[in-house]
């Protein structure tokens, strides 16, 4: 059996102030968020 690996629905590239509030905003409204 392989691995489960993790899914996203959204992936945001940067951390800064976009990056940061539009990860959070996703995340409130119940989005799997990936930061890089």
């Amino acid at each position: 059996m392989l691995p489960l690996s993790p899914s996203y629905d959204a992936i945001v590239v940067g951390s800064g102030p976009g990056g940061a509030s539009t990860a959070r905003e996703l995340a409130l409204r119940g989005l799997r968020v990936l930061v890089l």
